[in-house]
């Protein structure tokens, strides 16, 4: 099925996904790099030779891959170093780009959205669990 968004559905979806060169993190780009290649997190991680939860880490920005990782990312999502890191320079299209400026059905930005909610509950989920692991940490034994 084939769909056309107009300029005003297109600029809408970028509005709602906040990208942009002074909101997109590296791991904003990491993940729609690794996306546009057509991988999953698991499948990425295992083709870097890394932990599933570095590659989470990387995505969600509470840390960054080593200059050698970071050369082995930019190769297998076909994107260049520089973009990974600043945004400038050779990358995956943003997801208005992607979507060519063309005409999406509802459905999409109900799509858009729901990930995004997703991604704030991860955050906030892996903040949480950490605070209760250390509290468990600190328990009298």
């Amino acid at each position: 099925m084939e769909f056309r968004m107009t300029s005003e559905q297109a600029d809408k979806i970028r509005d709602d996904y906040d990208w942009g060169e002074d909101a997109a993190t590296f791991g904003d780009r990491l993940a729609l790099a690794r996306e546009h290649a057509g991988m999953d997190q698991a499948q990425l991680a295992r083709r870097l030779g890394v932990k599933f939860q570095t590659l989470l880490n990387w995505e969600t920005d509470r840390a960054e891959p080593r200059a050698n990782r970071l050369q082995m990312l930019a190769g297998l999502l076909n994107v260049s170093m520089v973009w990974l890191m600043t945004g400038d320079g050779k990358g995956a299209p943003t997801p208005g780009e992607a979507l060519g400026g063309e005409e999406a059905p509802s459905q999409l930005r109900e799509v858009m959205g729901e990930l995004r909610e997703i991604r704030r509950l991860q955050t906030r989920l892996t903040n949480r669990t950490g605070l209760l692991e250390r509290r468990l940490r600190d328990l009298p034994a």
